[in-house]
């Protein structure tokens, strides 16, 4: 899509602006007001050899043209413009004719003195796309003279950042530096940029970006017009995906990485005039010159093989470039056993053989083929992330690939219900798999309450708050599928002690945050701002220092920027990371500990032994509270502590609706004598977990097994319904 030249003067948000080395580097921020040929491969009137003559006769041709159809913007396109343009534009006319026929030159006219201010702001940032940009800069047609100094590597230097810095939505992409070199050897440093932008942003939309969509569509669209044109090509190649994979190149780079640059060039002028058809024109001209030698192919590297050779032969016998920059004149006579092909020819013979192609019927196989695409990619990805999450939950594949779906479901939900809405950032397809779709706090709540066994739970919102920030271990607001499965798989398939173990670790930080004390009128329901607010809270916690370290390493650290180093380094670390051991866990304090009594009694409301369960929670609490005293006299005989135990005790024969209020009452006593006495008691988990094995009610009901079939058949009716009511 097409970036608003007005927004592109405000420094864009995603990037993060500091002090670079490509300052070092560059030190002078002056534009280029030469073309890149014209300094280096300046004409000499004076000597005009065979080739020169005819790039002479060319000019003349054109400037008789202009004369009879109007010259710039107001010029008419005739055949007669057409072949010139098949001829080859003459280099003297080449950086004007793109800019006319691209669009660019509106675009420049309408913004004057934009690229200077965005080179004077982009120098000097530094982010992933200008790390990518320094790395490919003499990468970009290194054999050219032009780009083996510093003022042709300076001009690239500037355009591409730029334009990273104008549109951070596709920021840098690999073939935009060879692109981009070939447009500042024939445009000024300002004109190469508007003709890039007019490339990335209208002539091939959605090419450069990490997933380069719109080449994907492309290719498909090329291989159903080499069903067309060349169905015994077809009928021949067992997999079609071989064309996809052989022309990639030919679609990012419009042939200048498969072609010698003096031919290439030739190919460029034709899709400034004709758009991406020139392309797809050309590349079934060079299937059917190569027919006969790839139907005989045994394999996909040899044919292969025949394309790259036969691009090999391609030459220009008009092109007036010296012999030293030419790339086919320098190909020794052993690798020239193919027969030498024009480029002229190739392209004239193209437009004959498939100038028939419509633009209309090229949009409308792009349309019809780009879905086809896009499920594609997303089927790669949900393949992906269910393969590397099925190695950590006990779920049958088909129930987490329905999870899947379901938890991909709730993020286009939150993207789409409101046309403002913030939550569309947190699709980013140039993350890793699983990392493409996260969801936030609010998200998550609506899963836990259509998914969660302990759904029914009166303080649901409270679990459902304080699971997610136990997931969000980066403390970005943000959780992807494979923290999502593996808590709902501890929670249906985990054994007593790791469903006990996750119930424990909800209710100390730095999961734990207080939210009753805050709306104690309100019950168990926090509104949606409620739960956005505590799920941003920082909860101090004994591994505070890891997670700081932790952050500051974090692959986002770059605003949105994605260091795939850093990612590949901290799965490595999750492979490496071994079981946690329950003596780690730290221990629970006395308000902590009464928030887990009330939590497991609201588990326990409408089971079928919710009074056992309700006693044994009184016994347990009992029993945990006189070890604490026993424990303390032991350390200190010489001031003995009165023990809570009056308080918090219940006694056996209580019914239940007494014990509900006795509950209450001991929670509000506990509370208090907290508050005035001056010794804080607290619990290890490895008490805990030994007093309700002593229960064998408690065994029972964390261990009965759940169906989460049922739940998710419920979800898939009720998931939207469920957002009108959240």
């Amino acid at each position: 899509s097409k970036v608003a030249a007005g927004s592109a003067s405000e420094s864009p948000k995603d990037f993060d602006v500091g002090p670079s080395k490509m300052g070092q580097r560059d030190n002078s921020k002056t534009v280029s007001t030469e073309a890149l040929m014209t300094v280096y491969h300046p004409q000499d009137a004076d000597n005009l050899d065979s080739k020169m003559l005819k790039e002479k006769m060319k000019e003349q041709s054109w400037n008789i043209l202009f004369v009879e159809r109007g010259h710039g913007v107001s010029m008419f396109r005739t055949k007669k413009t057409r072949d010139l343009v098949v001829r080859g534009i003459p280099e003297a006319l080449r950086g004007e004719l793109w800019l006319l026929f691209s669009g660019a030159v509106n675009d420049m006219a309408s913004n004057p003195g934009y690229y200077t201010e965005l080179v004077e702001k982009s120098l000097g940032t530094c982010t992933l796309a200008t790390d990518e940009i320094e790395r490919d800069l003499r990468r970009s047609l290194p054999e050219h003279p032009a780009f083996q100094s510093d003022t042709g590597i300076s001009a690239l230097r500037r355009v591409l950042t730029a334009y990273a810095y104008r549109n951070p939505q596709i920021g840098y992409c690999q073939a935009m530096n060879i692109l981009t070199s070939v447009l500042l050897l024939y445009a000024k440093e300002e004109e190469a940029f508007w003709l890039l932008v007019a490339v990335c942003e209208r002539m091939l939309p959605d090419y450069f970006n990490r997933r380069i969509i719109g080449a994907l569509v492309d290719q498909a669209v090329f291989e159903e017009l080499i069903r067309v044109h060349l169905p015994q090509l077809t009928d021949h190649m067992t997999d079609m995906t071989f064309f996809s994979s052989v022309s990639l190149s030919w679609f990012l780079t419009l042939f200048i990485s498969v072609l010698p640059i003096e031919s290439a060039v030739n190919v460029v002028d034709c899709f400034f005039y004709d758009g991406i058809k020139a392309i797809l024109q050309l590349g079934l001209a060079v299937l059917e010159y190569n027919m006969e030698k790839l139907l005989t192919c045994k394999d996909d590297a040899e044919a292969v093989t025949v394309l790259n050779r036969f691009f090999e032969s391609v030459t220009n016998k008009d092109s007036p470039l010296p012999p030293a920059v030419q790339q086919g004149s320098n190909l020794s006579d052993t690798k020239s056993d193919h027969p030498k092909v024009d480029i002229t020819d190739l392209i004239r013979e193209s437009n004959e053989r498939y100038g028939d192609i419509r633009y209309e019927d090229v949009e409308s196989m792009r349309c019809r083929n780009r879905l086809y695409v896009i499920q594609t990619l997303e089927a790669t990805t949900k393949q992906n992330v269910l393969r590397v999450v099925s190695q950590d939950v006990k779920f049958s594949p088909s129930d987490l690939e329905e999870l899947y779906e379901l938890f991909k479901k709730e993020h286009f939900l939150s993207c789409y219900w409101n046309v403002n809405s913030p939550v569309l950032q947190h699709h980013d397809a140039s993350l890793p798999y699983l990392d493409q779709y996260r969801i936030d706090c609010q998200q998550f709540r609506v899963l836990c309450h259509l998914l969660s066994p302990w759904s029914h739970c009166a303080n649901r919102d409270s679990l459902a708050l304080w699971t997610f920030r136990l997931m969000d271990e980066r403390s970005d607001c943000l959780i992807n599928f494979k923290q999502f499965a593996c808590v709902l798989d501890t929670m249906y398939n985990g054994s007593f002690t790791d469903k006990l173990k996750l119930l424990f670790k909800l209710h100390i930080p730095p999961a734990f945050t207080e939210v009753e004390s805050l709306s104690p009128s309100k019950g168990g329901d926090l509104s949606k701002e409620e739960l956005i607010h505590f799920s941003q809270l920082s909860v101090s916690s004994v591994g505070d220092s890891l997670e700081s370290d932790s952050l500051k390493s974090s692959p986002e650290k770059g605003k949105g920027k994605v260091d795939i180093q850093a990612y590949l380094k901290q799965w490595q670390d999750e492979l490496l990371k071994k079981e946690e051991n329950i003596k780690d866990l730290p221990r629970m304090n006395q308000s902590q500990f009464i928030q887990f009594s009330k939590t497991l009694y609201n588990l326990f409301h409408g089971d079928p032994e919710e009074e056992l369960l309700y006693r044994a929670i009184a016994v347990v609490t009992s029993l945990l509270l006189k070890m604490e005293e026993v424990g303390r006299r032991l350390q200190s005989p010489a001031s003995p502590v009165k023990s809570p135990v009056a308080i918090v005790e219940v006694p056996a024969e209580i019914p239940r609706k007494g014990l509900e209020e006795s509950s209450s009452e001991q929670t509000e006593g506990s509370r208090a004598q907290g508050l005035r006495g001056n010794h804080e008691w607290s619990f290890a988990f490895e008490q805990i977990l030994a007093s309700l094995l002593n229960e064998p009610a408690f065994v029972r009901f964390f261990e009965k097994p759940h169906d989460i079939k049922v739940k998710i058949e419920s979800a898939k009716n009720l998931q939207f319904k469920a957002r009108i009511s959240v």
